[in-house]
Parts: structure tokens; C-alpha cells; sequence
């Protein structure tokens, strides 16, 4: 029997979803305005909304410790940012000056690490390297311009095998300043394994390959969020991995065309296609 928590919850998933894909159709970003290009869907996530000022975009992230629930009743203890795992979606544009606000709330100290952006080593954040460690209670500002488009993530680069595998990390999608085509619908998707032993609630960091939990976007089946297409739609889909492992993914009775890979985009001539 379904219970009127999760008849509820399941009313505003629903809505949730159509907003998006409302959204989505209009070319509005998170900030209500109109874009240029069609703003990702982070199935289960959310859009990082920014400000303007004096012609930068700025981005305001929370690193925290979080409470998941990966499946209906099945609760962890993660850390992400702004209350969730992954941590919100970041949009931009091609040529774009962004900044952005790194708050620790964490126990220990953190860095954000923008994952195959070209930026001066400075704003790489690599803690102890190129910038000192954000210490629990304080803000670091990273501000750069970005000269590139395509699927990118941010993630910390300290105490790393306990930060990303507790489940911080998130995208950061650059969209190109002259699309070359369109896209109808466009999503974000983070593959995620994780250890949760029976009677606990908080993953254990040290595990690298015994796993058993599973979810896309921080949900497992039936949690999961669908992929909301039409007929006839355009549709790309962004996969990230920080896991320890190869995941393969199957579209079932459908094939797609590799166009991008953590190298950047590929000649329309070297596309290949697949299923799996």
C-alpha cells in the first residue's frame, strides 16, 4: 500500500519534473530568464541559481554534510553541497566570467577543484599546492573566465577518498557560444557506488570495490527519476563518474552517438555509435 508520505512525495517529484521540462522546452535558466541554449535536466537534482554583478556571474556553494534518502525509507549520511548530493548543477556560457562562493561547513577543511576547466592555477584548487585548505567556517572565491564548452564536474581536491566517495561532487556544464545544433532535451546524470553496511547510515570511505548500493543522481530504483523525452526530440544525455569503477550503460531499444568524451568534443566525422 502506498502511504500517504509517498503518494505526496510522489505528486511533487511529479511537478517537480514537469517544471523542469517546462523550463527546459522555454529556454529558461535557473534564475527565470531566457537563455540562448536548452538548460539541462539533473534528474532528482537541481540548477545552482546565480546573481549578477557588474557583469560576473556568481555562484554561491555550501559544502555540508547531508542526509540522502536513496530509496523510499533508505536514508545516508553524505556530504555534498547546498543539502544534497550531488551538489547542484552549474550553467554557463562559453566566455562567461564567473565567480564562486566555496563555504565550508564541514568537520575538516575542503578545496574545489573545477574538473578540465582551462583556468589559472590559482583557481585549480588543489589544496596545499595552489591554494591553502578552506578551513571548517570559512569562504574561499574562486573567479575566472570560461574559454571552453562542454560536460565538466567540480569535486574537492582534499582528503579525497573521504570527500568524493561521502558524495561530494556535481556538474558544471558549459554551453557553447554558437550552438551548432539543437538540442531538445539534455540531461545530467552522476553514476555513484557506494558501501552501506546493514544497521548503519553512513558509507565507509575506505571500501574501493566491495560496494553495495547503486544510484544515478544519489537515488536508487524506485527513487529514481525518469528521463522525460517526446517523440522526435533530440536528446543528450551527460554522464560523470568519480566512482571506483566502469559503468557500463544501456539505453534499452535505442542507440545514440558518442560525441564527447573528457577530452572535449569529437569531429562530427569520428562519431560512433553505440548501446551500451
Amino acid at each position: 500500500m502506498i502511504s500517504r508520505r509517498h503518494y505526496l512525495g510522489g505528486i511533487v517529484a511529479a511537478s517537480a519534473l514537469l517544471k523542469a521540462r517546462a523550463s527546459s522546452a522555454l529556454g529558461m535558466n535557473a534564475r527565470g530568464g531566457k537563455t540562448g541554449y536548452t538548460p539541462v535536466v539533473t534528474p532528482n537534482g537541481s540548477t545552482l541559481p546565480f546573481t549578477m554583478n557588474g557583469g560576473v556571474k556568481e555562484f554561491r556553494l555550501t559544502a555540508e554534510p547531508v542526509v540522502r534518502e536513496f530509496a523510499p525509507g533508505m536514508n545516508v549520511n553524505c556530504w555534498g553541497y547546498n543539502g544534497s548530493t550531488p551538489g547542484p548543477t552549474i550553467e554557463a556560457v562559453e566566455g562567461d566570467r564567473v565567480r564562486l562562493f566555496v563555504t565550508n561547513k564541514l568537520p575538516e577543511h575542503t578545496t574545489m577543484h573545477w574538473h578540465g576547466i582551462l583556468l589559472p592555477a590559482g583557481m585549480d584548487g588543489v589544496g596545499g599546492l595552489n591554494q591553502p585548505h578552506i578551513k571548517p567556517g570559512e569562504t574561499f572565491v574562486y573567479e575566472f573566465t570560461l574559454r571552453q564548452h562542454g560536460t565538466h564536474m567540480y569535486h574537492p581536491h582534499a582528503d579525497e577518498a573521504v570527500q568524493m566517495a561521502l558524495g561530494m561532487f556535481g556538474f558544471l556544464i558549459i554551453h557553447p557560444k554558437a550552438p551548432k545544433r539543437k538540442i531538445d532535451r539534455d540531461f545530467c546524470v552522476f553514476p555513484m557506488e557506494w558501501r552501506v553496511d546493514p544497521g548503519t547510515m553512513t558509507p565507509n570511505p575506505s571500501v574501493m570495490l566491495d560496494f553495495n548500493a547503486f544510484t544515478f543522481n544519489g537515488k536508487s530504483f524506485p527513487g529514481t527519476a525518469p528521463l522525460v523525452v517526446k517523440t522526435g526530440d533530440r536528446v543528450r544525455v551527460r554522464l560523470a563518474n568519480v566512482s571506483m569503477d566502469s559503468h557500463p550503460i544501456h539505453f534499452h531499444g535505442h542507440r545514440w552517438w558518442v560525441t564527447e568524451t573528457d577530452g572535449g568534443q569529437i569531429p562530427r566525422s569520428a562519431w560512433w555509435p553505440e548501446t551500451t
